[in-house]
């Protein structure tokens, strides 16, 4: 009976310790080799959440059920994290979580500066983006920019998107996706290579700095690597100016925004971004020749669209600035090994313009994948509405490419 008692108050002992602020009465504890009544077989999440119960940094209710879809606070987070990384703690007289959050924050995975360290703030449930960011530093990722971890979490595939390009980086973390990222640490930290989500990227590219341009055409934006290197970068992504995003004309009667600038590939049907140029069907490609207008975006399907998302701040001069123009963008870099071809004989061999009804109506360029030559730097830019001695640009992207 003596040996029976002490087995029970050792598995809720267990129970206790992974649950955290959760009260448990003995005997407590779903066996890791029990079904749990909520987490079918089919359920996304079901072999992390069978991994981890087996590892023991997770445990199920007393009631049989694992509850996938309940709230994971910040210290119920960091917790599991400490214990499945299996880093040192030493036991603490303060709250259930100081000794993880010590251990955490010793080894880089939590910082004062990511919110304070009070107890109001570590049982507040925690976002998607404070997970990414944990769990990008728990694979050993740095940055200084705070909206950039959902990137380095997805790129590094250890996040995945809610829907198709969708991050939610402000949504609530339940226990299924804690378990399922704690997982994909342990497998990154163990040399595996995991399945990345690139709409998912992709959005948080957007979010990172503005733009998805190196995660939907990496293949495009290239360049040595001493280029980023002598810029004091550390990626080529990194070479993307997001700071240049706002232009202000040179009197200051003019400020336009660039919000985003949104690179579509046209042969992939499930772009998520592809509504941003429906309907497709009646988009067309400005070779420079107004006369011709049957030279159809639906026909270039190996190509990528680059879809310049803003406008104006503001316009006090609407007879020195074109309000129809809206924010002016020019793209440099891909250019035509046979002029001839691209003005006579209407074959995409270079980057231009798309439109509907007049050339300046869609605020977009088209880039084929193939068949260009870079005859200059590779050059985003963005342009005030104006000519002559008013004329000013701000240059988001420069690269030397591989010419």
């Amino acid at each position: 009976m003596k040996k029976q008692f002490i087995k029970i108050a050792g598995i809720a002992l267990v129970a206790a310790l992974v649950l955290g602020t959760m009260k448990i009465t003995a005997p407590s504890v779903q066996a890791a080799t029990t079904q749990f009544s909520d987490v079918e077989s089919t359920h996304w999440g079901a072999s992390a959440i069978t991994n981890g119960v087996s590892k023991g940094y997770v445990d199920g209710y007393t009631n049989g059920t694992f509850k996938p879809d309940a709230s994971v606070t910040r210290a119920e987070f960091v917790k599991m994290v400490v214990s499945a990384m299996e880093l040192e703690t030493t036991p603490s007289s303060g709250k259930w979580y100081t000794e993880y959050v010590d251990a955490a924050s010793k080894a880089g995975l939590y910082a004062s500066a990511d919110f304070n360290n009070s107890e109001a703030a570590w049982t507040k449930v925690m976002t998607r983006e404070e997970m990414a960011r944990v769990a990008a530093r728990a694979i050993g990722e740095t940055s200084k920019e705070d909206d950039k971890w959902m990137y380095l979490a997805t790129k590094a595939g250890l996040i995945k998107g809610v829907g198709i390009g969708q991050i939610a980086p402000k949504g609530l973390t339940t226990r299924a996706q804690a378990i399922v990222v704690i997982e994909r640490i342990l497998s990154t930290n163990t040399g595996a290579s995991l399945d990345v989500d690139k709409y998912a990227v992709s959005s948080a590219e957007i979010a990172w700095h503005g733009t998805n341009i190196f995660t939907v055409m990496p293949e495009m934006w290239v360049t040595p690597e001493s280029d980023w290197k002598q810029a004091g970068k550390s990626s080529v992504e990194e070479m993307w100016n997001e700071k240049l995003m706002t232009i202000t004309s040179k009197d200051g009667l003019y400020q336009g925004k660039l919000d985003a600038l949104i690179a579509i590939d046209l042969a992939d049907p499930n772009d998520p971004n592809l509504g941003l140029i429906a309907p497709i069907n009646t988009l067309k490609w400005y070779n420079n020749r107004p006369s011709i207008t049957n030279l159809m975006v639906k026909d270039q399907k190996n190509s990528y669209v680059l879809y310049f998302k803003g406008g104006s701040v503001f316009n006090k001069d609407t007879k020195k600035y074109n309000p129809s123009q809206l924010l002016r963008y020019r793209v440099d870099g891909f250019d035509s090994p046979d002029r001839n071809a691209f003005f006579q004989k209407g074959v995409l061999n270079a980057s231009t313009s798309v439109y509907r009804n007049d050339p300046t109506d869609t605020p977009a360029d088209i880039i084929p994948k193939m068949g260009t030559v870079q005859t200059s730097d590779l050059v985003i830019r963005l342009q005030t509405p104006t000519g002559g001695s008013l004329f000013s640009e701000n240059i988001l992207l420069r690269l030397k490419g591989i010419r």
